[in-house]
């Protein structure tokens, strides 16, 4: 299949002219037998109301997950009333379309309700209602998708930055073993289920050996966990690869798989590496330099920082079981909007009118070159 705009091409000076959809190669197909190819999709996707968004997903990824809608604060908002309607339509789009899916997530500290923690006068629940009712939100999510969402991100983000368990009410309430329970009722509501950790800046050697004697433990409980989750909320100059490789080797000697599972490239100024949704800053012109479009020398480094990575990803693709793209265009990502708001961020490989970036060419012509070996 002819590619209009060749790679090297492409890194060595851009490219203006806008390829057809049948000169693309499909994103899927060119890392096939390395690792599933995901991405995350938001509602107007799942709704079918961005048929771009829609066109791009069903050509290119082989793996879903929801970017909110199993979230608690949208499939179970009050304490009596669950809200599947946007998931039911995300498993259905990925059934009619042989995709691999994921639930995100089950436990979290972030968009949970204040009433999941409390009592009907408002006050803070023990440690026994508490887990009743992870329970029966597990339950019910994972029953309602048993045999259909063949993955769950069980907990999600547990690990602080400087590498303590979060103090969230989840840890305050229940104590360390909320994370245990989580996994045990995840695994009774659908014990096929792949059950994985998600975080971010494992690649923090702090941080990770936390994560690590986390898994340990739950390992040794008895506890199912599939896999791990590293989120790849990545820039041009962190992680490390030796940082990198390191994480997959640490991880992969417990016995168990890694993923990518939120991935794209901060393009813009930042003063934090990481991925807390608690982070903020102003915004200002320095720190949003691109508002009038991604310059060619930028794309460029881009298109490099992308293949580099997955260079490393497919070396190790024995362990690497799912590379996700956190958002299908730049357009769809949050990075516009974290940690300043309104921001014009160009992280991921299709631009804000669906069409392929450099980075898109470069590394489907290294997958090419790498899986032909």
């Amino acid at each position: 299949m002819r590619i209009v705009c060749a790679a090297l091409v492409l890194l060595a000076a851009g490219c203006g002219k806008t390829a057809s959809t049948a000169e693309v190669p499909a994103l899927k197909n060119a890392f096939e037998g390395a690792f599933l190819i995901g991405t995350s999709m938001n509602l107007a996707q799942i709704n079918g109301e961005d048929r771009q968004g829609v066109a791009l997903i069903k050509t290119h990824f082989n793996a879903i997950t929801p970017e909110n809608h199993t979230k608690w604060e949208h499939i179970h908002p009050q304490p009596d009333t669950y809200t599947f309607e946007a998931a039911d339509r995300f498993v259905e789009f990925g059934e009619q379309n042989g995709m691999f899916m994921v639930g995100h997530p089950l436990v979290w500290h972030g968009q949970t309700p204040k009433w999941v923690f409390e009592d009907a006068s408002g006050k803070p629940l023990d440690r026994d209602a508490l887990l009743q009712r992870m329970r029966e939100h597990i339950q019910t999510v994972v029953g309602r998708y048993k045999g259909r969402i063949q993955a769950w991100d069980v907990v999600n983000e547990a690990i602080a930055d400087d590498g303590t368990l979060r103090a969230s009410p989840w840890y305050t309430i229940i104590g360390e073993d909320y994370i245990e329970k989580a996994f045990q009722y995840a695994h009774e509501a659908d014990p096929d289920a792949e059950l994985y950790y998600n975080d971010y800046s494992l690649e923090n050697s702090v941080k990770r050996a936390t994560a690590l004697r986390l898994i340990k433990s739950l390992q040794e409980k008895g506890l199912r966990v599939t896999a791990v989750g590293t989120q790849g909320h990545w820039g041009f100059d962190w992680p490390t690869f030796d940082e990198l490789n390191q994480t997959i080797a640490d991880f992969s000697a417990l016995g168990v798989k890694l993923m990518v599972t939120e991935m794209e490239i901060e393009t813009l100024p930042t003063n934090y590496e990481g991925a807390d949704i608690e982070k903020s800053e102003k915004w200002n012109a320095a720190m949003d330099p691109y508002r009038n479009g991604f310059p060619d020398d930028m794309q460029r480094k881009l298109a490099q920082r992308y293949r580099e990575l997955f260079k490393l990803l497919l070396d190790h693709r024995d362990v690497i079981t799912r590379v996700t793209f956190w958002g299908v265009t730049d357009g769809d990502s949050w990075k516009n909007n974290w940690p300043i708001q309104g921001r014009t961020n160009y992280p991921l490989l299709f631009d804000r009118q669906g069409q392929p970036k450099p980075a898109f060419y470069s590394v489907v012509e290294l997958a090419r070159q790498e899986l032909k070996k």
